[in-house]
């Protein structure tokens, strides 16, 4: 009887243990059907992430069409210019109406302007002559000088370059031929005839006319400076060695030289006499 008590308690227990382990796994069940477990699938965060996915593929969906619009537009050009979708010589192209240029039109009026200066320089009716400076006190116009002198050395071509900050005598011949007490620099005369300022002379190389005007000009040796001067156009005096001064033997006082400038220079005799 003992034992039939003790295979029955034995036999109680583990129906009591596996009753405990369903009820267990059928609480588990019950809770994950029970609306806590809907509410937090349906939370707002995992909403959110859900459509965050979906804006993502939309707009690399939307991409992808971009991309394919280029594409499509890539090669509808290219088919357009391929030579077998060009027109026939039967059709006939638009005209083109051609206007003259403004370039045209300035060198017009450059060589009217030049031919019919009444602007002259006397005695100079056969060289290139320039007024200029070589200072650099004022920028600009130290720049406009030496635009000036290069396009003229570009030529080849030999200019009577009067620097009136070397020879202050220039200065006021140039005042007296243009008429005016304040004058700009540089001033260009070409065959005595009165042409303008570097503005003038800069838009004659651009459009070609200033080659015109210089074709009867002989042309000097690539690379030729003067021995003399170095292209200085000027020298030291000879008489007084630049003092200014020479002794007068006679009177035996120094006296003012009266072959050279302020400066004590002369004209180079090798290139400008």
């Amino acid at each position: 009887m003992a034992e039939m008590e003790d295979s029955k308690a034995k036999s109680s227990s583990g129906s009591l243990f596996f009753n405990r382990s369903f009820t267990m796994n059928s609480t588990a069940a019950a809770e994950s059907n029970s609306p806590k477990f809907h509410l937090l699938l349906n939370s707002p965060s995992s909403l959110n992430r859900a459509a965050s996915i979906s804006r993502f593929y939309n707009s690399f969906d939307s991409v992808k069409g971009k991309v394919k619009k280029l594409c499509n537009l890539f090669e509808s050009a290219k088919s357009s210019s391929s030579p077998s979708n060009l027109a026939s010589p039967k059709e006939t192209s638009p005209r083109v109406v051609l206007r003259p240029s403004k370039s045209i039109a300035y060198s017009s009026s450059f060589s009217l302007s030049f031919n019919n200066s009444s602007i002259r320089l006397p005695g100079t009716e056969d060289r290139i002559v320039v007024y200029l400076t070589s200072l650099r006190g004022i920028r600009r116009t130290y720049e406009d000088c030496y635009a000036v002198k290069m396009i003229f050395r570009g030529f080849r071509v030999w200019v009577d370059e009067r620097d009136i900050s070397m020879d202050a005598a220039y200065k006021k011949e140039l005042q007296s031929v243009l008429k005016e007490k304040t004058v700009s620099l540089p001033q260009v005369f070409i065959k005595g005839k009165y042409v303008g300022g570097a503005d003038v002379i800069k838009s004659m190389f651009e459009v070609g006319e200033l080659a015109k005007i210089l074709d009867g000009f002989p042309r000097r040796q690539p690379g030729f400076v003067c021995q003399g001067c170095g292209d200085v156009r000027f020298v030291p005096c000879w008489n007084c060695s630049g003092s200014r001064k020479v002794f007068d033997e006679d009177e035996e006082l120094p006296k003012k030289c009266l072959e050279c400038n302020e400066n004590g220079l002369i004209r180079c005799p090798d290139c400008c006499s």
